[in-house]
């Protein structure tokens, strides 16, 4: 029977993972489908949104994939039991930073704040500077992020769906498109945020 169509266990998967052949991506989609089960796990038992949730997933996926290759996996337990503890850390650790973030808004004065102070004619003036310097910041990170990733929000920003996105890049489903997006998209939001405090 061809490897494609057989039940593939933990240790078919790790294997495919670890070659260089045309398995290991089959095997990556796998392992991702094999356990998707617990993006809606997630939502329930910590309260986040699906979004949220299938983007801590899909990181923690491609954490295992990582593992995996470099060794730090050494089979102790299930992957399951690996994969689903990492996930609920994962979790956790967006959980804290939501909660950090909250707090942070309610701190401090805008810089909206200070615009306004300015006369009108300067107020327009540093608006276009400031609306300037954000596009060309915006196409600074976008760079920062690699390749697929700046594919990947271009073609969404165009308006391709997700399932389009899968097949001319080589996904294999609009599933996983959608939470590698919002993981690109997290990256952005992080690299943004980073130069906005500097």
């Amino acid at each position: 029977m061809p490897f494609f169509q057989k039940k593939i266990s933990d240790n078919d998967l790790i294997e495919g993972i670890l070659s260089n052949n045309g398995q290991r991506r089959f095997c990556e989609n796998r392992l991702y489908e094999k356990y998707s089960y617990l993006i809606r796990g997630g939502e329930w038992k910590h309260k986040l949104s699906h979004d949220e949730c299938s983007m801590v997933y899909s990181d923690t996926i491609l954490t295992i994939i990582e593992n995996i290759q470099n060794g730090s996996f050494k089979g102790h337990s299930s992957l399951k039991t690996y994969l689903n503890q990492i996930f609920s850390n994962k979790c956790v650790d967006l959980l804290r930073k939501n909660a950090t973030n909250r707090q942070q808004v309610h701190h401090g004065e805008t810089l909206d704040d200070y615009i306004n102070l300015l006369p009108d004619e300067s107020r327009g003036i540093v608006q276009k500077l400031i609306d300037q310097y954000d596009v060309d910041l915006l196409y600074t990170r976008l760079r920062e992020l690699g390749e697929k990733c700046q594919q990947m929000i271009k073609a969404w920003g165009e308006g391709y769906m997700d399932q389009e996105i899968a097949v001319e890049m080589g996904y294999q489903s609009a599933a996983v498109v959608k939470t590698s997006r919002l993981r690109c998209l997290e990256k952005l939001r992080d690299l943004y945020k980073g130069a906005k405090k500097e």
